[in-house]
């Protein structure tokens, strides 16, 4: 029987823009299984769980392509009984489909892998003393992102949306951060092969980094 990879994405499934990513490292060894946090709620629910002042921002992809933009705090209760019900389903790997911070998120059985506790660390390392500079979502998320890069020199922050920015708005991300890095990371899961050629296109050189083809190659070595 093909092992399961359970893949929890904090809008809503099946995420065909960065399932194919996973997948092409899984070179069929398991099978992807999504849910979304999001799945089957209308309209007025997801408005109901957008941040208050002072909330941590998320921003993923809803089925229709459109974003959602949500606080950590109001969907926390939905993520762990998404956990519970993967492991009920008897999958013993899990992988959370976003770069934000979880604190305390645990599983009973289940290996849950969580980009934020594996992408930071491997991105200083592979730093070695370089500049890193940040792309993320959304501007509000500057603060959030620099936190996880803490042992290093402030990173250099700029926003582009994988779900709502296009072309235009990447290469003046970028060109904002031209001069002061030396290494690029797209620190979102829902960035592609397009963002990333986009960012090099427009850095001259600089290493680009795509935080899902990342946690694609290191997953496929764990299923």
């Amino acid at each position: 029987m093909i092992k399961q990879l359970g893949m929890i994405t904090i809008g809503q499934a099946p995420r065909t823009d960065v399932a194919p990513v996973i997948e092409k490292y899984l070179e069929g060894r398991a099978e992807l299984v999504q849910v979304g946090l999001l799945d089957g709620l209308s309209a007025a629910q997801i408005a109901d769980l957008a941040p208050e002042p002072g909330d941590y921002v998320l921003t993923s992809r809803l089925l229709d392509g459109s974003a959602a933009i949500v606080s950590r705090e109001k969907i926390r209760p939905i993520l762990d009984r998404k956990v519970r019900e993967f492991e009920g389903m008897g999958v013993s790997n899990i992988l959370l489909l976003c770069t934000g911070s979880f604190p305390g998120l645990r599983s009973a059985k289940a290996h849950l892998i969580e980009p934020d506790r594996i992408i930071p660390p491997a991105v200083q390392a592979m730093a070695d003393g370089r500049r890193l500079g940040l792309i993320g979502p959304l501007p509000e998320q500057a603060g959030q992102l620099d936190l996880k890069f803490s042992s290093l020199v402030q990173p250099a922050f700029a926003a582009a949306s994988p779900y709502t920015s296009g072309e235009a708005e990447f290469r003046q991300a970028t060109e904002s951060l031209k001069g002061r890095v030396e290494l690029i990371l797209l620190d979102c899961m829902g960035y592609d092969e397009r963002h990333r050629q986009w960012v090099a296109n427009a850095c001259a050189g600089i290493p680009v980094i795509l935080s899902n083809a990342l946690m694609g190659k290191l997953v496929a070595e764990m299923v």
